[in-house]
């Protein structure tokens, strides 16, 4: 399991030194806007929506020791309780480190973060307790827990699939109805899509074993196409920075490498290996570089995605922050009413812009994916 460290914003460590304090230092709550683009730009277990006004989503925590614990994130009092050990912190769920029935941790003070050589280590406060923090296991590194929680990105993802199966279901039992006529309704609205997609893109770039990768290709076009306009949508049930994840956008390249390699032809492998018409010293230098190409293709398309997404949704927030940075966090009314002025006049205009975004990243994404198949498929003539 592929999980990404995610950092929101649902609550807020309470513990602070007297130095601090004393020195008059700016803490993270005095900036809200910079919580609420760390927020919005992470996966947490719940959909905030104001205040402490939040929907809860299901978690599904299994431990080698205790076994499957299925709870609903708003169990945890954002972050004040614990149920079988497990804690929410900044809208990710951790787990107390050796946790058993015999520790009375129910009820979370505060959690508090140590960094000592560069790590990180958080710790929940109970009482005179001090209890350390685990995360999830993680491809990388593996723990007692593993988590199957539905997040944000993982709800509205599956709300993609829903969405999308609902729509195209719909358009073919149009298509066999109306045989022969002329598309209407939303069979007209998206048969350009699918055209263009087809002629101008896959086709061209495929060759002529496009039609076995059809499905693949406009089923990643709109998956990556609502989720991107999904992001858009400031609220419930959109929101979710869903292709600005690199979990989402690394699985998305992962299934291009995987149908580009094993489609690939023995002209494929052999201008990887063994370069024809290239000196025999140069072929062992170059095949390296070939090799490495394999997977360096696939990082650009997720690299490219996630940064493409996941900077638009940061600029937007960024100019929210206008209005507390102007207005001194509410000490300036006429700066807080200027930056409102400005923030929605760019922000109306990076909307639109990120509209138009939304549809070129993945309209990118299957232009260089059916490019890459397209090179793996071709047949070569040597002479």
């Amino acid at each position: 399991m592929l999980a990404q460290d995610t950092h929101g914003a649902e609550q807020e460590d309470t513990h602070e030194t007297d130095d601090h304090a004393e020195d008059g230092e700016h803490h993270e709550e005095d900036i809200p806007y910079v919580d609420r683009i760390i927020e919005h730009i992470s996966d947490a277990n719940e959909f905030h929506l104001w205040g402490d006004l939040s929907i809860p989503l299901p978690c599904f925590l299994f431990s080698f020791e205790d076994g499957l614990t299925f709870t609903w994130s708003n169990a945890f009092k954002h972050g004040h309780e614990s149920v079988k050990g497990y804690v929410l912190h900044h809208g990710d769920v951790k787990r107390i480190k050796g946790w058993n029935e015999s520790m009375h941790a129910e009820h979370i003070d505060h959690i508090e973060s140590e960094e000592h050589d560069g790590v990180t280590t958080s710790y929940a406060m109970s009482g005179d307790e001090k209890y350390e923090l685990e995360k999830p296991s993680t491809l990388l590194k593996f723990t007692s827990w593993i988590d199957f929680s539905i997040t944000k990105v993982v709800f509205t993802m599956l709300m993609t699939a829903f969405i999308m199966l609902f729509i195209w279901l719909g358009i073919a039992r149009t298509y066999k109805r109306r045989e022969g006529l002329a598309p209407k309704g939303i069979q007209s609205f998206f048969e350009p899509f699918f055209e263009f997609m087809r002629d101008e893109v896959v086709k061209p770039s495929i060759g002529p074993k496009f039609e076995r990768f059809m499905p693949f290709m406009m089923t990643m076009f709109f998956f990556i196409l609502f989720n991107n306009i999904l992001g858009l949508v400031p609220i419930f049930p959109g929101s979710a920075n869903v292709t600005g994840n690199l979990g989402v956008t690394l699985t998305l390249a992962f299934f291009t490498m995987v149908l580009t390699n094993i489609n690939g032809n023995k002209d494929y492998w052999r201008h990887i290996f063994w370069m024809p018409g290239v000196p025999v010293g140069v072929r062992f230098i170059l095949a390296p570089v070939e090799f490495a190409g394999i997977f360096i293709k696939p990082f650009t398309l997720l690299i490219r995605l996630f940064a493409n997404i996941t900077a638009g949704h940061v600029i937007i927030l960024c100019l929210v922050g206008l209005v507390f940075i102007l207005g001194e966090n509410g000490q300036n009314i006429a700066g807080a009413s200027a930056g409102g002025v400005i923030a929605v006049l760019f922000m109306f205009m990076m909307n639109l812009l990120e509209l138009l975004v939304a549809f070129i990243q993945a309209f990118i994404f299957v232009l260089l994916s059916s490019l890459y198949i397209g090179m793996a498929v071709e047949e070569h003539d040597h002479h």
